[in-house]
C-alpha cells in the first residue's frame, strides 16, 4: 500500500474511515457498497455517531491514526461537522461526501450521487482544493441562511421531513407564511452596502438550503469568495413566499470575500443546521482550506474540466 508524507505526517494513500450517522448504521445499501469498495483494495474503516460532537471526535482520532481520506456520511449537518473538524485541523487528508440525509443540498448542487456504492466511488476521483465559509469561530461548506428562510428550516420537524422528504420544508413554510416578518439588517463588504429590511438572506459557498432553494445559484467552491443573496421586504408577503420558495423574483446578490451583518433586533442565523443568533456577524472565505472529491464536471468548480 503507499505510503504517503503530508507534511511530517504519514497517510496511507488508499486507507479511509466513513463516519456515518447513527441513524444510518442499519442502511443495507450502505453495508454493501463498503463491502464492495473494500474489495476493489480500499482499507475503509467505519465509525458510527451516537451524539453531539461524536464526528469532530472521530475526525480527530481518523487524523490522528494516519488515514489519507475521511468520508461524512450523513446529512448536510454530518458534513457541516466533518469539513469543520477538517478546516479547523488544517489536514492534507481530503473528503468524500456519502449523502444519506432529506435534503441533502450540497451533494445535489455538487452533483454528487445519492445512491451509496456510486458517492463512494469518489475516492478514486482527484480530490479539489475548495473553499470554506468562516463566521466567528465556525466553519461550513455550504451556507448559512437568515430571516425567515432560517426559521423555515429551523422548525421543520424531523418526523415531517421522514414523512415528506425535501417537501417538508415547503410545507413548512406555506404553513407559517402568517408569521413572516422581515429582519431590519445592514451589510457591508468591499464596495457593498445595503440597509433594509429583509425577508431571507443566504451567505453561499454553496448553492442551495432548506430543502432545495437555491438562493445563491452561481455560488462556486474554488473561487475565494462568498456569495450573498438578500430577499428585501417586498409589499406583498404572500408573494414573497412564492419568490423565496421558487428561489427567484426580487433577490439582490454580490459576491464578496467577506460580509459583515449588523441587527439591533438581533438576527437568526442557520449555519446547515445549527442555529446562530447575534446582532453582529462577520463571514469570510477561507480559500482553498480543505481537500474535497467532487465528481466530473462539477456544476460547483470555477474550472470543470
Amino acid at each position: 500500500m503507499q505510503v504517503v508524507n503530508y507534511g511530517g505526517t504519514y497517510m496511507q494513500a488508499r486507507k479511509a474511515m466513513l463516519i456515518l450517522h447513527g441513524k444510518q448504521a442499519m442502511n443495507e445499501d450502505v453495508r454493501t457498497a463498503v463491502h464492495d469498495l473494500r474489495d476493489t483494495g480500499w482499507a475503509l474503516d467505519v465509525r458510527v455517531t451516537w451524539e453531539g460532537g461524536d464526528a469532530q471526535r472521530l475526525v480527530k482520532e481518523a487524523l490522528a491514526a494516519g488515514y489519507s481520506h475521511i468520508v461524512a456520511g450523513g446529512g448536510d449537518g454530518t458534513l457541516r461537522d466533518v469539513a469543520e473538524a477538517m478546516g479547523l485541523a488544517g489536514t492534507e487528508a481530503s473528503l468524500v461526501l456519502l449523502p444519506l440525509g432529506t435534503a441533502n443540498d450540497f451533494a445535489k448542487a455538487a452533483g454528487i450521487a445519492l445512491e451509496p456504492a456510486q458517492a463512494l466511488a469518489l475516492l478514486n476521483e482527484p480530490a479539489q482544493a475548495v473553499d470554506l465559509g468562516q463566521v466567528g469561530e465556525q466553519l461550513f461548506l455550504n451556507m448559512a441562511t437568515g430571516g425567515f428562510g432560517s426559521q423555515v428550516t429551523a422548525s421543520t420537524s424531523e418526523d415531517l421531513k421522514k414523512l415528506m422528504g425535501a417537501a417538508a420544508y415547503v410545507f413548512t413554510g406555506l404553513s407559517r407564511f402568517s408569521e413572516l416578518e422581515a429582519a431590519s439588517v445592514e451589510l457591508k463588504g468591499p464596495d457593498f452596502h445595503w440597509q433594509g429590511e429583509l425577508l431571507a438572506l443566504g451567505i453561499g459557498n454553496g448553492r442551495q438550503a432548506g430543502g432545495g432553494q437555491e438562493l445563491c445559484p452561481d455560488a462556486v467552491v474554488d473561487d475565494g469568495l462568498l456569495d450573498v443573496a438578500i430577499l428585501p421586504k417586498p409589499q406583498e408577503v404572500v408573494g414573497a413566499l412564492r419568490d423565496l420558495l421558487a428561489g427567484d423574483g426580487l433577490f439582490i446578490r454580490t459576491r464578496l470575500p467577506w460580509v459583515e451583518i449588523n441587527s439591533q433586533q438581533g438576527l437568526d442565523i442557520n449555519l446547515d443546521g445549527e442555529p446562530l443568533k447575534a446582532d453582529s456577524l462577520r463571514f469570510e472565505a477561507r480559500p482553498q482550506a480543505l481537500r474535497l472529491h467532487l465528481p466530473q464536471g462539477c456544476p460547483l468548480l470555477s474550472h470543470r474540466g
